[in-house]
């Protein structure tokens, strides 16, 4: 999370969804106002978690579609523009699950 924070990703939320579904123990969820920032964001985000050893198990979408999704097995990371945050709304579908922590 502080990866994203400190390059400026907007509108940043962990959720806890242990108790709500066992694809994942967090979900990290921020946008980022153009397909330039998300793509620097994602590469930010793996090369941090790589200099802590850990590799995504997959990665998914891209900064062109308005959403990449960082799947590291306990925790997956969602950045996505505004739009299409709005759209999909994974706060409301994920309601249930607990606010660890919203900077916004």
């Amino acid at each position: 999370m502080d990866i994203l924070v400190g390059k400026l990703a907007e509108d940043t939320l962990l959720l806890d969804v242990r108790e709500v579904t066992i694809i994942a123990d967090y979900f990290l969820i921020c946008s980022a106002g153009t397909d330039r920032q998300i793509q620097s964001l994602a590469e930010d985000v793996r090369e941090g978690m790589k200099e802590k050893g850990v590799r995504p198990l997959n990665v998914e979408g891209s900064a062109d579609s308005g959403w990449v999704l960082m799947d590291y097995n306990d925790i997956i990371v969602h950045i996505m523009h505004p739009e299409t945050r709005a759209f999909y709304n994974l706060e409301g579908l994920w309601s249930k699950a607990k606010t660890v922590v919203r900077i916004e």
